[in-house]
């Protein structure tokens, strides 16, 4: 593979437009595509600087020196991260930007490889939406999850929350904790807790219950406490619940009812 073909090959692997590439080594989009029709041949020192960009000897780069192993792109993927452990072994930019930023930032490799875009998906990852181990943005997914509206995760904070633990305004998981909502096998609220364990400043629905209002299978503790066994009426508990609290979703009279069944 000659140099044109090898450069062409390296550069698409990774992802990147001409324009890219060329940003990279201080050469405009015009340069390179000289270089991959073979029009022209970079100096010494851009063939010094695309070498350290790609690592590997110039030799190489340049066709005098085939590589033993050349199966797959994923297989020399592998092979240059054996020589820089911490190195990114897959990153693809979007020529696309965004005040300032790429659309679609894909960065992932060994060691705390950082993704930035409007869309980023790495190892860790800030964005409008965030894809990652850890994972921070507008929506975020990812082990633990940071999102201003939206975190799914191992660990979650966010307005909305989804995870093993979560904490939000309005929070959904192993363990909840929310400001408004919190609904999992142990929920804490202060407005309305709903769980196999609830605590709650407001309403506490659950198997036990301790809450202002507090409705449990087998334990209720509260100002006012509803036990199923003492055969409350859903209408009586659902007035006491309006007049404590005139804006409870109507929804919840629904999970009263199940609390009591």
């Amino acid at each position: 593979m000659n140099f044109a073909e090898q450069l062409m090959a390296l550069r698409k692997q990774r992802g990147w437009s001409q324009e890219e590439l060329g940003s990279r080594v201080g050469v405009t989009r015009q340069t390179v595509s000289k270089w991959e029709m073979g029009q022209s041949t970079p100096e010494l020192e851009k063939l010094v600087e695309l070498s350290r960009l790609f690592d590997m000897s110039i030799d190489r780069l340049v066709g005098l020196e085939e590589a033993k192993e050349r199966s797959t792109p994923w297989e020399e993927m592998k092979h240059a991260s054996g020589t820089r452990p911490c190195g990114v072994f897959y990153e693809y930019v979007s020529p696309i930007k965004v005040f300032g930023l790429p659309l679609v930032h894909v960065r992932m490799g060994y060691g705390p490889q950082l993704a930035k875009g409007i869309i980023a998906i790495g190892n860790c990852a800030v964005g409008v939406v965030a894809i990652g181990g850890c994972s921070l943005g507008l929506i975020s997914l990812g082990g633990v999850s940071l999102g201003l509206l939206l975190a799914l995760g191992g660990v979650g904070l966010g307005l909305f929350a989804l995870g093993g633990l979560a904490v939000g305004g309005f929070a959904v998981g192993g363990c909840a904790v929310g400001q408004w909502l919190a609904i999992g096998g142990g929920a804490f609220s202060n407005y309305l807790a709903i769980g196999g364990g609830a605590w709650s400043r407001g309403l506490a629905v659950g198997g036990s219950a301790i809450g202002h209002i507090a409705v449990g299978k087998q334990d209720a503790s509260g100002v006012f406490a509803f036990l199923r066994e003492n055969e409350h009426r859903i209408e009586d508990i659902w007035f006491t619940v309006k007049q404590e609290f005139p804006h409870m979703w109507d929804w919840v009279r629904n999970v009263i009812q199940w609390a009591l069944s």
